[in-house]
């Protein structure tokens, strides 16, 4: 048994915590359990949470080694009740900030028999003769149970065999190994070893560079057993022997910078040079200047003039000796002529390479004068070519950009403004508008409550969470009141002057004069998920994403709710994976893949393709309704709200870097203001 550990630029992400925790028995009675092996990350921490992963691990290990008389599938169970105890704590005290940014994946192994769990966006892959297995597909996701609190749930059990690797690698890791399609090269890997994936990682150390994350490797390779020989037969199944390498932290120090010929031997010519100049300094020196002497005798009677005497110049005499045989002197100067070459020939090649970029550039440039001079028409259609030209420049500059510090500091600064330049039109055409101090409508840091959704009503505010129990209600007069509840809610809208709060999986509370009133909704198949509300006239609006089923719950008054109905045409197509859906007399869907589909009386009516700079990287939550002209889409991930028209088309989008935790957003009835919640403080953006 063999473990490698790579970790990629640890301090590249502020906000970013992730680690590998390698546990292998330290007794006789620990080897009956095997070997632990955890990973995980934490994205958006607060300071109080840097050693929030240690923590973890060191639950979750104590409770699996605590018995040797259970089997490791049962020790792993109550290692992870342990931690789901241990995490519930955390969040009674307030702190759920790691709610929805954790990722975490625990695996036991045993001779040979694994067993394993996950949380998150981590990645657990098999590799075995020559084929890749996402194994973690296996696992049965539950959702999270708010309360008690249930992160970690069902575990998958398997065995595997000689030369198996387990792979486990973050979101950011797995991303760029499909990206740079080196998951096939990783697969084929054969042997394989520390030297081999290195190698494999070094083909693209540039981008090796911007990624931050963890990929550990279990390599269950044949060992020699403790008191055997190496000729002793193998046999299976055997408790393997781990063999742990160091963990290999990859940052830009670990790639020293590329020998550059012409670099190399700069300083070397320079010092020839000033060598030269010096020798020839000190040999005018040498050379002594002629004096004239006053004649030895002057008469007056006689006028006669001195003897002219020519100067001795003392030249030295140059003895240079050759210790060295000729043969030697001239494989020296060869040397040299071939370093020399070598030298010309290196700068030809970055000559002729940043001609190759230079002429990139100017394409781009081109592009952009085109862009510049279709804007001057000022029209739709021109506007429209004109962003689709200067997000083609984007494309094209960024990695250009990337390069550009290792060329010349004109060039950079070419490329430097030309991007700028190009940012700066597509934020004007995208009518993005960056915020550097948004204002702070509500700061939960001290009132001992921590709020993921919010509802505005009228002239009052609702901030509840589906992690935490209880309600915090503002009223129109600005007073604060938290309204205890022992319940948790993911959904909430108003209805017939009351407030309406959904739990899953179909739990219903009514809010109404300050009391509360509980009910049930009839399930309307066995394994629904319930994943986003909406509601329009009352009646209630389900997504389930993963049938793909929208299931309508029909108002009958007087606060109640009749038979759940499956609302898409039977042979319409589903909205599987979707993200969330909104209704305005027909329903919008965001799916997946961020694009939009439209649905009327339970057809597909279109789909939009969202054309938009930045581009989309994974919008979460879509709102509009009946009285608001506009769409409006949340993306935590670039910290930004966008609106839209029913068209598709961009009305305004806001971003901030104070943004950087967005939970939820809420619209005002008068469409003109956008509350945000970040989880502890909730911002407004008056339209």
């Amino acid at each position: 048994m063999r473990v490698l550990e790579f970790h990629f630029n640890p301090k590249l992400r502020p906000g970013l915590i992730f680690d590998s925790f390698c546990y292998e028995p330290g007794n006789v009675y620990e080897r009956r359990m095997g070997n632990l092996y955890l990973t995980g990350a934490l994205r958006n921490i607060l300071p109080q949470n840097v050693n929030f992963l240690d923590k973890l691990a060191k639950v979750i290990q104590k409770e699996y080694y605590r018995s040797s008389i259970i089997k490791p599938e049962k020790a792993l169970k109550e290692s992870l009740k342990e931690a789901n105890e241990f995490l519930e704590q955390i969040a009674k005290k307030g702190d759920v900030s790691w709610l929805g940014n954790l990722s975490f994946a625990a695996l036991s192994l045993k001779n040979y028999q694994l067993n394993f769990t996950k949380i998150g966006d981590l990645k657990i892959f098999l590799l075995r003769g020559g084929k890749l297995v996402d194994i973690d597909k296996k696992l049965k996701f539950e959702e999270i149970l708010p309360w008690p609190l249930k992160v970690f749930g069902n575990i998958v059990s398997g065995k595997l065999g000689q030369d198996d690797v387990i792979l486990i690698s973050t979101k950011e890791v797995t991303d760029f190994l499909k990206k740079s399609n080196l998951l096939p090269e990783i697969t084929k890997l054969a042997p394989f070893n520390e030297e081999g994936l290195k190698q494999i990682f070094d083909k693209k150390k540039e981008d090796v560079l911007k990624i931050s994350g963890i990929c550990l490797a279990l390599i269950l390779s044949e060992e020699v057993k403790a008191g055997e020989t190496a000729e002793t037969p193998f046999r299976f199944p055997y408790q393997p022997v781990s063999s742990r390498t160091a963990k290999q932290v990859i940052t830009p120090q670990t790639y020293p910078k590329e020998f550059n010929l012409r670099e190399a031997f700069t300083p070397l010519i320079n010092t020839f040079i000033k060598i030269r100049e010096s020798l020839f300094a000190r040999f005018k020196e040498l050379i002594k200047k002629p004096r004239l002497r006053p004649p030895t005798e002057y008469l007056k009677e006689k006028r006669e003039f001195p003897k002219l005497r020519v100067p001795k110049l003392s030249i030295p005499r140059l003895s240079i000796k050759f210790p060295l045989k000729r043969r030697a002197l001239i494989l020296i100067l060869a040397l040299i002529l071939l370093l020399c070459v070598g030298f010309f020939i290196a700068q030809f090649k970055e000559e002729k390479e940043l001609k190759e970029y230079q002429n990139t550039l100017q394409e781009i440039q081109e592009k952009f004068n085109q862009a510049e001079t279709l804007l001057v028409l000022e029209t739709p259609q021109t506007e429209e070519e004109a962003n689709l030209l200067l997000r083609e420049s984007w494309k094209e500059i960024s990695p250009l950009s990337e390069i550009a510090p290792r060329l010349p500091k004109d060039f950079q600064n070419e490329v430097s403004s030309l991007k700028e330049r190009i940012s700066e039109i597509l934020f004007e055409l995208n009518k993005m508008e960056t915020i550097e101090e948004p204002e702070l409508f509500l700061d939960f840091n001290h009132r001992g409550f921590t709020p993921h959704r919010i509802l505005s009503f009228e002239d009052e505010f609702y901030f509840f969470s589906p992690y935490s129990q209880n309600l915090f209600k503002i009223d129109s007069n600005n007073r604060s009141q938290l309204i205890e509840v022992a319940r948790t809610f993911n959904f909430a809208f108003p209805v017939d002057e009351v407030i309406l709060f959904f739990s899953k999986p179909d739990q219903l509370t009514i809010l109404s004069a300050e009391r509360l009133f509980s009910g049930t909704l009839e399930k309307p198949y066995e394994d629904f998920s319930l994943d986003s509300l909406s509601m329009f006239r009352e009646h209630l609006y389900f997504l389930d994403k993963n049938s793909g089923e929208i299931i309508r719950y029909p108002y009958l008054g007087d606060l109640k709710w009749g038979s759940p109905e499956m609302w898409l045409v039977e042979k319409e197509k589903k909205a599987v994976g979707a993200k969330s859906l909104a209704i305005d007399g027909s329903v919008w869907v965001l799916n997946e893949n961020d694009s939009l589909s439209l649905y009327h009386r339970g057809s597909l009516e279109k789909e939009i393709s969202l054309e938009i700079f930045p581009e989309p990287e994974d919008f979460k939550k879509i709102f509009t309704s009946l009285t608001l002209p506009y769409l409006y889409l949340l993306e935590p991930a670039q910290g930004r709200i966008v609106i839209l028209d029913k068209d598709g088309e961009i009305v305004k989008q806001f971003q901030s870097q104070k943004f950087d935790n967005l939970f939820d957003f809420s619209i005002s009835e008068d469409g003109k203001t956008i509350y945000l919640s970040t989880g502890l403080k909730v911002y407004q953006i008056k339209l």
